[in-house]
Formats: structure tokens, sequence, C-alpha cells
């Protein structure tokens, strides 16, 4: 949505769940460390060493990496969201496609990038409102009244436009399109906003508008949503002299490093900064329409197949799945399973007690369900440490759940409302489960910030669940894999 606004308040989403701010500590060292009833064989922990290299670490010659891997894993909501589902909203979105190139040729402006906005902010609907009182975001590029009367000089007569609305509205609703299309033809001349072409001619300038104040098209993209004054102030925060790409602002800005232009991305507090991502996807998602809408039609499916990308990672029909204990035992046997030890001091991460507590309803060792992939493990590790450095202090997360079999996820789903029937990641061994209890505000906001950066690497897909973070790692994570030592 386009926005000029000179300030915002500050609303960071916390990873919070409710009464959920205390750790269980003792009289000694402050934290309780949970016992381990199920006697789990002592392993040597895993670690990543303190000072090991990065392989995320952003540098500006990964640029077009880095601008994927964000664009594809913040992706989900665009396929969750979209009205109709993506396939139609890319139809609706290629009608204007020939306006779009032809905007595009008279302001130097890509028109890949034109079309994307129209399918992010409207679905390809000239008609889409934001706000019943025409106030707010109108149009195929959900321009705002105050915006388009002021900086793009487009007629809107938001009285006019109102009355007109309404007037639609009822002659639709008793069967008269004819007579709703004139009233659309009227509402688009005293609103400007409802015509497509004038919609799109004021965002390109717009745009051209915001690459001659912020010197880069990346930036002048980023603020279509955010704003000229906010995005100035947050690289004016970033400091270091030139304007960075956005992909450099973004990556390089964490809590501990360039913490102030970090923490006035985290106050805008309405997506403005993983705008751009969305720009980027809804641009990928255009060109597969036009490429191979099979293939469009096959991500939808998997991107809405659950409440997150997870499936995108690891589809049903691709992943091999633990059917049985045997099964569990095999890959533990083959080093396709890492045991998950209850390590906390050196690895950032406490096993729940109760973790396979199930087991022996099936007759077998609670060991079985306490392990990952080796992926999985390593990015949990990953995880742990980017919560820490973002100031989260030294007292680990809690992981409730690790691998389960089929025979076990069967045995849960009786009595879990959140533990599917169907496919569950769980039962591949990329999946674990962070307990929704912290050690207080700091360790919540860090948690938060190491669940954004990681979505945003596509290293993982992630759900809020009432009691636990559902997280689901990415086989990408196997770069993390050798760099785990073991301690000492």
């Amino acid at each position: 949505m386009l926005r000029l606004r000179v300030f915002v308040a500050l609303a960071v989403v916390l990873v919070l769940g409710a009464g959920a701010l205390l750790a269980f500590r003792d009289g000694s060292n402050g934290l309780l460390t949970l016992g381990d009833p199920g006697g789990v064989p002592d392993v040597s922990p895993l670690v990543l060493p303190d000072g090991a290299p990065d392989p995320f670490a952003y540098t500006e010659d990964r640029r077009g990496e880095f601008e994927r891997r964000a664009a594809q894993g913040l992706s989900h909501v665009l396929y969750e969201k979209s009205p109709g589902g993506i396939v139609a909203s890319a139809r609706r979105t290629a009608r204007w496609r020939p306006l779009a190139e032809q905007v595009a040729s008279k302001s130097g402006l890509d028109a890949d990038l034109i079309e994307a906005i129209v399918l992010l902010e409207s679905a390809g609907r000239s008609d889409a409102v934001a706000d019943p009182e025409l106030e707010g975001a109108v149009g195929l590029t959900q321009i705002l009244a105050a915006t388009g009367q002021g900086l793009l000089e487009m007629r809107v007569d938001v009285a006019a436009s109102r009355r007109l609305t309404h007037r639609i509205q009822r002659v639709r609703g008793l069967g008269k399109p004819r007579e709703a299309e004139r009233l659309e033809a009227l509402r688009r001349k005293v609103d400007q906003r409802f015509d497509p072409r004038r919609a799109l001619e004021a965002t390109a300038r717009y745009l051209d508008f915001a690459r001659g104040e912020l010197g880069r098209d990346d930036l002048a993209v980023v603020s279509y949503h955010m704003g000229v004054g906010n995005l100035m102030s947050v690289v004016e925060d970033f400091g270091e002299g030139e304007r960075p790409s956005y992909a450099r602002l973004f990556f390089e800005s964490t809590p501990s490093s360039h913490g102030a232009a970090w923490r006035r991305l985290a106050e805008l507090g309405d997506d403005s900064s993983t705008y751009y991502w969305r720009v980027l996807a809804a641009r990928e998602i255009m060109r597969t329409y036009r490429a191979d809408r099979d293939a469009l039609a096959r991500e939808n499916e998997l991107q809405t197949a659950k409440n997150s990308a997870e499936e995108v990672l690891h589809p049903g029909d691709e992943t091999e799945r633990y059917e049985s204990p045997d099964d569990l035992g095999d890959a533990y046997g083959d080093d396709d399973l890492r045991p998950f030890p209850n390590a906390p001091a050196r690895t950032g991460l406490r096993r729940d007690r109760a973790m396979g507590e199930l087991a022996g309803r099936l007759e077998v060792g609670r060991e079985l369900y306490r392990g990952l992939r080796p992926e999985a493990y390593a990015l949990a590790l990953y995880m742990a440490r980017l919560a820490r450095e973002a100031g989260g202090g030294d007292a680990p997360l809690t992981v409730t759940s690790t691998v389960r079999d089929e025979a076990y996820q069967g045995l849960l789903a009786k009595g879990n409302p959140e533990a599917t029937t169907n496919y569950s990641l769980h039962t591949t061994g990329f999946t674990f489960d962070v307990l929704r209890r912290y050690s207080g505000d700091r360790q919540a906001v860090a948690f938060q910030f190491a669940l954004d950066r990681l979505e945003a690497l596509n290293l993982i897909a992630w759900v809020r669940e009432p009691a636990a973070i559902h997280v689901t790692a990415a086989k990408d994570a196997g770069a993390l894999v050798s760099l785990l030592k073991e301690e000492g």
C-alpha cells in the first residue's frame, strides 16, 4: 500500500504465549535442567563452535542469491491470501500486462515490477478497496486518497466516489449490471484510483519520484509501502555513506549490528521491511504463470496444504517418512538421524523431559523420538545462536518434540488437536517444536528475530501453535552440518 508517513508506532509481534514469560528456575545456576526419565544414551553433543564461519552471512556479491531466498521464503502469504487462489489472481493480473508495459516504457521502469505490485496490492482487481470510506487504499495499486490528491496529482473526490460506490452496490444487488457499469465509468472520472491506466501511471510517477530521492530502483519499490521519509531514516541509521542495496540493508541490520536501523525497521510493524521480498515473490509468480501454469498450480497446492510453506520445503510425495520404530532405529544406525541431547549449556537448547512420552505405548524407548535429521539439528543450533547473539541471553530454548514415526503420530493425533492425521513433517525428521515459554521479553524478541531471519533466508517454515513454535528446516540447512564439532 502506498503510504507517506512521518512516524509509526512500535508494533513488534512477539512469540510470547499467554502468561509465559518466566522460565523455570532453581536456586543455583538460575535455570532448572529438566530430567531425563527415558534413559537416553549418553552422546557427545555436537555444537556450533564460537567463531565458526557463517555460510548465511550476507555479502554484496551474493545479493541475487539472498533476494531469491527472501522472495521464496516470504512468498507463502501471497498464496494463502490470494482471492480465489493464486492462479486466479495471476490470471486477473495478467490482463493488465499490456498496460503495464506501456506505462513502463514511458517511465523507464521495469514492467515486471509494476505487474508484481498489481498482484501483491490488489490481486489484479481494479475495484479493490481496503477502506469502505475510500480514504484508504483503493484500486489496482492501492493508492491512499491523500497521496493521490497530493503527491500524485490525481483527481480524487472521495465524497463523490463514496456516493457512486453505494449506488453501484445497490444496483448490482438489484441485478442491473449495465447500470452498474455506467456508474463505474462515472466513478473512474471522479476518483482516478479506480481507473487502471491512471492508477498505473500514478504508481510509475511515484516510483520515479522515489528513485530520484533514494537513488536506487530497489529502494524506490521498498518505499512504495514504507514511505520515502521512513526509508531515508532507516538508511541514515544504517550509516556507511552511500545508499546500500535493500538486500544489504535488510540482512546486515540485526539487533547486534546496525541495531538502530534494525530497530527502526522493526518499529514499523506493518510488514514494510519485507514488502520488497513479497514484490519479488509476486514477480516470480507472474513469470511462472506465463511460463508453466501447471507448475504454479503445483506450487499453490504445496503452499496451501499447511499453515506454513513446510510442504514446499518437503513435498509429501518426494520426502522419506518414518513409518515405524524399526524405521527410526535403522535411520539412527545409518546416521540419517542425529540423537538430540539434553545439553543446554553447550547447545543453547533444552530437551523437554516429556519428549517421546508415548513411546511406551509402542513398547519402545523414548530415545527413538529424541532426534533430528542432521540438517534440522544443525539448524536448531544455528537458530539458538542467532537468538543468543540478538540479545536473548544465555537461557536455553526448550524443544518439546522432534522426530516421530507414523505409528507414534497416530497415537498423538487421538489426544492432541494440533497433531494431524495426514502428512506430518515430524515423521520426516526435519521438524521440531520450541516451547513458547521464555526467560523474559528479551529472549522472546530475540527468538522472534531468529525466526523471521531464518524464514527470510528460506531456511525454515514456521507456525505459531498454542503452546509451541512449530519449525521445519529446509534441506539447505545442510550447509551448517559440516560446521558442527564435538566440544572439547
